[in-house]
């Protein structure tokens, strides 16, 4: 293992990188710690070598983005939706002829598709935990941190070997090439503002809040986003989001009601008391023209014929998961199900002499056409374009700071 803090090491780190056929590559970001979130480490892996890259000592990591678009190099990731979105928002890098460990996984039906799951039973290596929630952003890295951070890339060539194997046993294969060209569409898409002026509404219980309770919701949260941004520090270690909810319930006018909101710490009333109070009065002073209040959309109303059809798809979605030895989920998800059972089903006879099997893209919700049972008319595949699976950590609709995110063990 390498530790590439000159740009004299990375050019020579990626000249040896770029004669390899493959190289597997990941990245350590620090949401968990910090505010504003950036990648802290860059992971590169071949076979026979594996480099850890500085990005806060290399300035200019445009090798990286050449290496990642070159497609006479196969680019190995375990999971690769936040770190190819997050390499887009961070340096404009577009990643060329992937393989994604866990899309593999989840094709070939394996039960369990994180990272250390799958190294133990293919590989037999037991990666370590004591660093998975790291704070990547502190330096000096000391030498444990690097080499748990080594070994994400280190074992992945061998584990897209074997998947790699399966894949093909179970003639699979092209439906994972199928996935992986389509994360090469993949684009940062978060906002600049964090989520909004409303993204205080995500606060778990938030909506059910009266309009005056509502208002200082929002006063205590800009004020820990402000907070955080100025300290550069995650801001559900300033104060978490049930402390905020349990205030802006009380509306507390001194100190000493503080003192009697049970979801609020003792030491969080002492160190933040006076800011909390100053949110909860801004509130209470707002007339009530400017008090926030939610708009709910309208429930879209019943409709039996299309419940029946979901009903009817899911069924056929279940068969054939089981046939195949999949997760029902992977084949398709239901919100493709429904988009398909609302969409404007033709002519009884239309597709009638094409049913030579379907199954959901897991990425776009189309349907594709490999040798699995037909789960519906082939019709109506082009209205159901609806993401079928939550993934990791989605930057497109960002969750309310002051939880923590998820991570891939």
């Amino acid at each position: 293992m390498s530790y590439i803090r000159t740009p004299e090491a990375l050019a020579e780190a990626i000249a040896a990188l770029s004669r390899e056929p493959l190289v597997a590559a990941d990245t350590e970001a620090a949401s968990f710690h910090r505010y504003h979130d950036r990648i802290f480490l860059i992971q590169l892996s071949s076979p026979s070598r594996t480099e850890i890259i500085d990005p806060l000592a290399v300035a200019d990591l445009s090798p990286v983005g050449r290496l990642l678009a070159d497609t006479q190099v196969e680019k190995i990731f375990h999971d690769a939706d936040y770190d190819l979105r997050i390499l887009d928002r961070d340096y404009g890098f577009r990643a060329r002829r992937l393989f994604d460990s866990r899309i593999a996984a989840q094709l070939a039906g394996e039960p369990a598709v994180g990272l250390a799951a799958l190294l133990e039973k293919y590989v037999g290596v037991k990666l370590a935990k004591e660093h998975q929630k790291a704070d990547w952003s502190r330096r000096p890295l000391p030498p444990a941190m690097l080499a748990y951070a080594a070994a994400d890339t280190a074992h992945l060539p061998a584990l897209r070997e074997q998947l790699r194997a399966r894949l093909t046993a179970l003639g699979r294969l092209a439906w994972a090439e199928e996935e992986f060209a389509r994360l090469e569409e993949l684009r940062w898409t978060g906002t600049p503002d964090g989520g909004g002026p409303d993204i205080f509404l995500r606060v778990k219980g938030a909506k059910a809040l009266a309009p005056r309770h509502l208002a200082a919701l929002r006063e205590l949260y800009r004020w820990r986003e402000a907070l955080g941004a100025e300290q550069d520090r995650a801001t559900f270690r300033i104060i978490g989001n049930d402390a905020l909810l349990a205030v802006a319930k009380a509306l507390p006018r001194a100190s000493a009601e503080l003192a009697g909101i049970a979801a609020l710490p003792p030491s969080l009333a002492t160190r933040h008391g006076p800011a909390l109070l100053d949110g909860v009065r801004r509130a209470v002073a707002l007339p009530e023209s400017e008090l926030p209040r939610v708009e709910r959309a309208p429930r879209q109303a019943r409709d039996p014929a299309v419940e029946a059809r979901v009903e009817r798809l899911k069924a056929a979605r279940n068969r054939a998961a089981a046939e195949l030895g999949l997760d029902p989920g992977v084949l398709c998800g239901r919100s493709t199900l429904e988009a398909v059972a609302r969409a404007r089903l033709k002519s009884s006879g239309a597709g009638k002499s094409k049913r030579s099997g379907t199954r959901c893209s897991r990425r776009s919700g189309r349907a594709r056409v490999p040798s699995t049972p037909a789960l519906w008319d082939p019709s109506a595949r082009a209205s159901s374009t609806v993401p079928t699976r939550s993934r990791r950590r989605r930057p497109s609709r960002p969750r309310a700071r002051g939880a923590p995110g998820r991570h891939r063990w």
